[in-house]
């Protein structure tokens, strides 16, 4: 993010904050009202209203220049926000890029805990890593007017993220940043992390390290690789690098191709889904671990240290980041801040039994 302040934390303390939300935004974009459509149109305000909520007793070339007028001004009615105001809510947008991922699930289970303590309630999104569809749930928010948007992006240059923003709705990007320099971002030290896991596969004297990773097309596909390689170069060794998508299946298919270029000792894996996928060819292929590939995963799902052996993950601090993330968006909703801020938390490496020193390795 070019612009903006930057801070790099492990927790930030929440600023105290009147209790309630603000008090709701009018019911249309900051520009455009409902009688901008009607003159616009050459009909009434209560033939728009009427257009708009669907009923059929307005006659068809009244409704053909009501939408056109609608299309033309760029005009979206606010239904929503008309029923919460009635209900005494607010709502903000939470949208994910894989809801099927624990971590996402942990974020979102977070943010909904902080939001509803604060007063608001939330409209949860899951993109499935598809920019089609992140535009699609934007364009969901932005016309029920969210008073703002917790954003996971998959495609960070979507110029539904700006629309957002033109419509004084603020957008707060979560573990990946977005092109837009007017969005806040709470985010990870990515590269640092893998260096932090190569580092300690190293310190166990493994050398022959593999790398599963998510598609550089994504931040923290691009980041966790290049911290990495980096690492590896660095202690004149060869990367060895295969994308599994971020998926379990791809996952074990990337393993199963490191595995068949050449025998490994250590392995790190950019997430935990993936590290599912990576102990599946692991198993079959009766590759013991630590015995005879020690594995370093990021995240730390709930299953971490139930599994056997026990997983050493490079852990988030969800809560905390969430936390950030809400307190960050509040902030903009109130007006309390002018300049964008970029948050960065660090990981936490938890060393379990996958990656205990001593055995000689597979192949050695």
């Amino acid at each position: 993010m070019p612009q903006g302040h930057e801070k790099s934390i492990t927790q930030r303390a929440a600023r105290p904050r009147p209790k309630g939300p603000p008090a709701a935004a009018g019911g249309t974009g900051p520009h455009v009202r409902i009688r901008d459509v009607a003159d616009r149109a050459g009909v009434s305000v209560a033939t728009v209203s009427r257009v708009l909520n669907g009923a059929d007793s307005v006659a068809p070339e009244y409704r053909d220049k009501v939408l056109a007028a609608v299309e033309a001004l760029g005009y979206r009615p606010n239904r929503l926000a008309r029923n919460l105001r009635r209900q005494g809510a607010e709502m903000i947008g939470l949208v994910v890029s894989d809801i099927e991922n624990p971590h996402f699930a942990q974020m979102v289970r977070a943010a909904e805990d902080e939001a509803y303590r604060r007063g608001y309630r939330v409209l949860l999104c899951n993109t499935d890593e598809s920019p089609e569809k992140q535009a699609a749930y934007l364009e969901v928010l932005a016309g029920e007017r969210v008073r703002g948007v917790i954003l996971a992006p998959s495609d960070p240059a979507g110029r539904e993220i700006s629309q957002l923003l033109d419509l004084g709705i603020p957008v707060v990007a979560f573990d990946r940043s977005v092109r837009d320099p007017r969005a806040d971002a709470v985010l990870v030290q990515n590269a640092r992390a893998a260096e932090l896991a190569t580092e300690h596969l190293l310190a166990m004297g493994r050398e022959r390290i593999g790398f599963i990773g998510g598609p550089v097309t994504t931040e923290t596909g691009r980041e966790r690789t290049a911290g990495y390689e980096a690492t590896m170069r660095r202690h004149g060794l060869t990367p060895r690098v295969a994308d599994g998508a971020f998926r379990i299946a791809t996952a074990a298919s990337a393993a199963a191709t490191l595995l068949d270029a050449g025998p490994l000792d250590g392995l790190v894996v950019a997430n935990n889904l993936m590290a599912i996928g990576a102990l599946e060819t692991l198993r079959a292929r009766r590759i013991a671990v630590p015995e005879g590939i020690a594995l370093v995963a990021f995240d730390d799902p709930f299953w971490a240290d139930v599994v056997q052996p026990a997983l050493t993950t490079l852990a988030q601090p969800i809560r905390a980041m969430v936390e950030s993330a809400i307190e960050l968006l509040l902030d903009r909703i109130s007006g309390a801040r002018g300049e964008p801020e970029r948050i960065v938390f660090e990981f936490e490496l938890r060393v379990r039994e996958s990656s205990r020193a001593g055995f000689q390795g597979q192949g050695g």
